[in-house]
């Protein structure tokens, strides 16, 4: 076979099951300790994934109590951890989250373009918009802002930093020491950029990234959230629990792209999967079992909590019917795939946060190294799915898992890599480099 999955690791703190950081094995104290980071950045280059992701959030979530709510709330900003890790690894791409709605495009676009050079073109940026009311409050708003509103911010902001990423051609700087000549004026091209949302006149003081741009990542699902995706990224993680909903995404997202002058090949589809795998399908089972057994009560309503706009279901009986729920204006896909997993399979509110904390709303696979190839096979060569982006419960004993077990099946079919095809993320990807906007502004006029 000539075309290959493509992998991400999705490795938040101690895994990414709810009550992956009361498992006996996980490193749950260590979510500050580099080396704990470097061994999960080590371990992902060794198994041959494409990037290391790390969402991230900009407000902390435990809901006033010690119940273990959200392990994930407090952690290394991604662009400075990856900046770090860069320099213990060699292949590995990094992908970052940052939000379009409290960052700034100058400083987004310097961080991310230091980041590139850094790790010898290697970073990704995956593009949010933000979603909860914590986060508002935390810069000075009373809510979130509407989807609507928070997308269309976001199409200025993803133009106004690839602008700032073009601002010099690349070979703009000539360092001459004999002439005395630093820089070529004539490939310089500050964005003078003035929208609805941004004014930035100047050039950004880095210079061109390795890539062009670091690969541009993006995760919405909502109506806005497609159009973004179709017209600006290149690899989009998805949440889908069947091949059935998988194929639809895929088949619908792929469709968008030739209103943007896009072909299929230019946008990586990445569903996330947790993967529960083991020797045997019963321990397999068991190693889902045993997470499970350990989700605080608060916990799981948390999780639900956050899926749902802040809903408070502490007011209904656990073992009960899954309430109707207000709209959202944060995460309103997610909302609604929650509802629909409650109502397809008549979950009460328990059995609901028991189903979602396997993976957060991803897919699960439990079952030996064959089981899970069987599945990540079907969905890759069915139209579901470009790879994955694999989100072990518990770190870092599943990560270990994932590399020891599945890989070497997934090499054996034919449908992964034995080794890095290239240096840079964009290039283990099968991504293009972008040609510098203004290169190709000069093109189409001298064929005009």
């Amino acid at each position: 076979m000539s075309k290959k999955l493509r992998l991400g690791a999705f490795l938040p703190g101690a895994g990414q099951h709810v009550a992956a950081w009361r498992h006996p094995d996980a490193a749950s104290s260590s979510v500050f300790d580099f080396e704990y980071y470097k061994r999960l950045a080590q371990t992902a280059e060794r198994g041959l994934f494409d990037a290391y992701f790390l969402a991230d959030g900009l407000s902390v979530n435990f809901g006033g109590d010690d119940a273990g709510r959200r392990d994930r709330s407090t952690g290394f900003e991604p662009v400075t951890l990856f900046s770090a890790l860069s320099t213990v690894t060699k292949n590995i791409g990094f992908i970052a989250t940052a939000s379009t709605t409290y960052e700034d495009p100058y400083l987004l676009a310097r961080k991310f373009a230091s980041l590139d050079h850094l790790s010898a073109g290697r970073s990704g940026w995956n593009v949010v918009t933000s979603t909860d009311d914590a986060t508002a409050r935390n810069f000075g708003r009373a809510q979130q802002a509407v989807a609507t509103d928070r997308y269309d911010r976001a199409e200025e902001f993803v133009d106004t930093v690839t602008e700032l990423w073009d601002s010099w051609e690349d070979d703009a700087f000539i360092r001459d020491k004999a002439s005395g000549q630093f820089f070529d004026p004539a490939k310089l091209h500050p964005p003078h950029h003035k929208g609805k949302h941004f004014s930035v006149d100047g050039a950004l003081n880095v210079s061109r990234p390795p890539q062009g741009y670091p690969v541009i990542v993006q995760a919405g699902q909502s109506e806005p959230g497609l159009e973004l995706a179709a017209r600006t990224a290149e690899v989009v993680f998805t949440a889908q629990q069947s091949l059935e909903d998988a194929q639809a995404f895929y088949r619908e997202l792929k469709s968008r792209l030739p209103k943007f002058g896009r072909s299929a090949d230019q946008l990586k589809i990445m569903p996330g999967v947790s993967v529960y795998v083991a020797a045997t399908e019963r321990e397999a089972q068991a190693k889902l079992q045993q997470l499970n057994d350990l989700i605080h009560p608060q916990a799981g309503l948390a999780l639900l909590a956050g899926l749902s706009g802040g809903t408070d279901l502490s007011q209904y009986p656990l073992d009960g019917p899954f309430p109707e729920l207000p709209k959202t204006v944060g995460w309103v896909s997610r909302q609604q795939m929650m509802v629909d997993i409650a109502r397809k399979h008549s979950f009460s509110i328990r059995q609901l946060y028991q189903w979602i904390a396997t993976a957060r709303g991803h897919w699960t696979i439990v079952g030996t190294p064959v089981q899970v190839a069987d599945q990540l096979q079907l969905w890759f060569e069915n139209e579901a799915a470009d790879g994955f982006n694999v989100l072990p419960p518990v770190l870092p004993g599943s990560l270990d898992d994932f590399v020891d077990l599945v890989i070497p099946e997934l090499q054996r079919r034919g449908l992964f890599r034995t080794a890095y095809e290239g240096k840079t993320l964009r290039e283990n990807l099968g991504l293009a480099r972008p040609e510098n906007q203004h290169l190709l502004l000069q093109k189409e006029a001298r064929l005009a």
